[in-house]
């Protein structure tokens, strides 16, 4: 994975509890006049009760925009009407790519303020190829525990065969299930269709917040229609002038920081599974890596998966992706290190979107999707394994899973094209928020993006975890806050304090 997966820190909370600067009035703006409802195409946008507050709908958009009287897919949509004074809508994104914007909408009362939700209806979306927007698909349940459990950083010839061949086989069965809809799920179709949603719930001017590959996709629509942009934040950001596996480096850096951040912290706690520095913690890791790769570790879970290596690196990563996990994090490691793997397993499920039952979201397969067609991947495996070589000398534990996990793009039937300038000349000023040590997106991403949009304005957060606001910092709150409401805008390179 290489973005944000939404809702991450609400289930790692759960299962840790089984474990037992000054911005100047820029106006109020207009965020249109629509009274939710609309028109696309001809077609009605029709609002239905879907409980807890909460209306949903089917959003008609073309499969090829470049056909637009041609075949249509439908995308699902779900709205919290405003409480207050109402502005207009603020349509929201989680990231992923694939993660679905419909439950993370769900989670509208504590993913967006009270202030906002006063004033605008919290819009969320399954983009297309997500969730229930004509999802993707492409392997059996089965044979998704199968494809994420090989190992992903090898060191035999065969384990680069078994990996081969998985990701082969990963990529032919997207092909055949899903085969008409791949040319068409990259994020430039992703944000013409928010562009549409944007229209059909009555708004003249887009008002948006994406978090993670949120970013991205906020990013592309303001290039593409910068003259329809009231106010975006975008948090966590994603440089889309990275080659991608420029940015499967650098993300694995980001996890190396945040992990030396986590050991420090875990070092000051008395429950902490290990004593001395962080560089003797950071080779124990290491070392249960190594075995893991050789005798896997256990699995109490009573479902018979291995966990593997590669099992247990991606349970490592996902409570590096908020604070509060780190916890849990710390007990899961504890019985890592005495041969116990389920915690670190059940953390990895909650990454990945599987669920209790076995079945997957289409989390794994959409995100491959959208990813192997935004960008141009190598079509040879040799150039995977030069990178991911390259890549573990500057992040030893993560280097090499990260540059691999993306194998199943040299194989894929659709090409990605080059990446295309992004500096959307003319939008208003667009608010990028950075947090010093993510370890998702780094810093230097969010630095990148706001550079590189003619109206960027960077804010930057001394934090920990996977993007910034509504993560503890009143600062950032209050900074995002105002501008999206006021339209009250930042001074660029406005820093918001360390938390305590």
């Amino acid at each position: 994975m290489r973005s944000h997966v939404a809702a991450v820190l609400a289930a790692v909370a759960l299962l840790a509890s089984a474990c037992t600067g000054t911005g100047a009035n820029a106006g109020s703006g207009d965020g249109g006049s629509g009274t939710g409802g609309g028109e696309v195409g001809g077609s009605s946008l029709v609002w239905k009760d879907c409980g807890d507050g909460f209306e949903c709908a089917k959003l008609p958009v073309p499969l090829d925009h470049g056909k637009p009287d041609g075949e249509k897919i439908e995308i699902s949509v779900i709205r919290l009407p405003a409480s207050g004074d109402r502005v207009g809508s603020i349509l929201i994104n989680p990231g992923g790519p694939g993660a679905s914007g419909v439950q993370y909408a769900r989670s509208a009362r504590t993913a967006v303020s009270k202030a906002v939700r006063d004033r605008f209806d919290v819009v969320g979306f399954d983009p297309r190829g997500v969730g229930d927007s004509s999802p993707v698909r492409c392997l059996s349940s089965s044979e998704l525990d199968t494809y994420v459990g090989l190992d992903s950083s090898p060191d035999s010839p065969g384990e680069v065969t078994m990996l081969e061949e998985g990701s082969r086989r990963f990529a032919s069965g997207c092909q055949a299930r899903s085969g008409k809809l791949l040319p068409y799920v990259g994020t430039a179709n992703a944000a013409r269709d928010m562009d549409l949603l944007r229209a059909a719930v009555g708004d003249d001017r887009l008002t948006y917040l994406g978090k993670s590959y949120g970013t991205q996709l906020g990013a592309a629509y303001a290039d593409l229609f910068p003259d329809r942009v009231r106010a975006l934040v975008l948090d966590g950001a994603v440089d889309p002038s990275l080659g991608p596996l420029e940015m499967n480096t650098a993300q694995a850096r980001g996890f190396e920081v945040a992990l030396d951040a986590f050991l420090e912290d875990c070092l000051a706690a008395t429950d902490c599974p290990f004593r001395g520095s962080v560089a003797s913690a950071r080779e124990e890791i290491a070392a249960l890596l190594r075995r893991a790769d050789t005798t896997p570790l256990s699995n109490g879970t009573g479902d018979g998966r291995t966990v593997t290596e590669a099992w247990t690196t991606l349970g490592l990563i996902t409570p590096l992706y908020d604070r509060q996990a780190w916890p849990v994090l710390r007990q899961a490691l504890d019985r890592a290190l005495k041969g116990d793997g389920t915690t670190l397993l059940r953390m990895a499920d909650l990454l990945i979107d599987r669920e209790a039952s076995g079945e997957y979201t289409n989390q794994t397969e959409s995100n491959l999707a959208v990813n192997c067609v935004d960008a141009p991947y190598p079509a040879d495996s040799a150039a995977y394994a030069a990178a991911a070589r390259e890549a573990a000398k500057e992040a030893p534990l993560f280097g090499a899973y990260v540059m691999w996990s993306s194998l199943p793009c040299a194989y894929w039937p659709v090409k990605g094209g080059p990446r295309e300038k992004i500096d959307a000349p003319g939008a208003p000023p667009i608010m990028v928020v950075g947090t010093l040590r993510d370890p998702a997106t780094p810093y230097q991403w969010s630095e990148a993006l706001a550079s590189q949009l003619s109206s960027g304005v960077l804010v930057g957060f001394d934090g920990d975890g996977h993007t910034a606001y509504l993560t503890g910092s009143a600062c950032v709150d209050r900074l995002v806050d105002d501008y999206l409401i006021d339209l009250a805008v930042p001074k660029t390179g406005t820093r918001c304090p360390k938390i305590g």
